[in-house]
């Protein structure tokens, strides 16, 4: 009927008598079933406990070798703290007045004062038929060449046997290119200048009249043996041959031989 009690229906009759038992596939399910639970509650538990940290306090026993005082060198004026005392604040550090080191060998040296410095560059008149003539500033030991490349080079069609390319420039000469002559440098003698006074060969010194600074000015002659040819002749009388000299105590072969052209009888 509608709206009321709806009796309740039996079950089946292929129901109503089965029963509930297990298979052995069953039982092996569920043992493998439990033996998982059981491990992984074991793993979790292990993993859980507390794991201890390692002590990272520094240690008060050493092991390093004893500190060994060092001790002092001989000859030196210092003296050095005690252990057990503290060092002394805003004094100033102590010199070893016997070390003999510089005190200005680690003090800036100002530019220019070394060796190392290098020379200062020459300057140059070019004139002639070159590209740029004038002053040419070359460094120190340039040749010719450079400095002609410096001008400019020469132009076209000159003549440069008159030069020498690699003769060493002085500073304050003249170079005229494409000239048949050319100017001496500077410092150096022309070549129509006579010769210098004291390259001017000298007259033979006399024996007989020489004095002893005449005898003393004579190549590879000093005032002892000097000395030596007066005494000879004063002993001997006048010399007649230069060959004499030989018989002076102190003039050998060789020194005979450099002194036959300068002297005479």
């Amino acid at each position: 009927m509608r709206g009321g009690w709806t009796p309740e229906q039996p079950p089946p009759d292929r129901l109503r008598d089965a029963r509930w038992t297990l298979t052995p596939r069953h039982i092996v399910v569920l043992a493998v079933l439990l033996t998982l639970g059981l491990t992984w509650a074991a793993w979790t538990f292990f993993k859980a406990r507390p794991e201890p940290l390692p002590d990272t306090r520094p240690s008060t026993t050493t092991t390093g070798s004893a500190v060994i005082r060092p001790t002092p060198q001989p000859g030196t004026n210092q003296t050095q703290p005690a252990a057990n005392q503290p060092a002394a604040t805003n004094q100033p550090p102590t010199t070893n007045p016997t070390s003999g080191a510089n005190p200005t060998s680690g003090a800036p040296q100002p530019p220019g004062d070394g060796s190392s410095s290098s020379p200062p560059p020459v300057v140059v008149h070019v004139a002639g038929k070159v590209r740029r003539p004038g002053l040419i500033r070359a460094p120190a030991g340039s040749r010719v060449a450079d400095v002609l490349t410096l001008a400019g080079g020469p132009l076209r069609g000159v003549d440069l046997t008159t030069l020498n390319l690699a003769r060493q420039v002085t500073d304050g000469e003249q170079i005229i290119v494409g000239a048949t002559t050319q100017p001496p440098p500077p410092n150096q003698p022309s070549a129509t200048a006579g010769p210098s006074p004291s390259s001017a060969p000298t007259a033979p010194v006399n024996l007989n009249t020489a004095t002893l600074d005449q005898l003393d000015a004579l190549p590879g002659v000093g005032p002892v043996l000097a000395q030596r040819i007066l005494d000879y002749r004063t002993q001997n009388g006048p010399f007649t041959t230069i060959d004499q000299l030989q018989e002076v105590p102190g003039v050998g072969p060789k020194k005979f031989d450099s002194l036959k052209p300068h002297v005479r009888t």
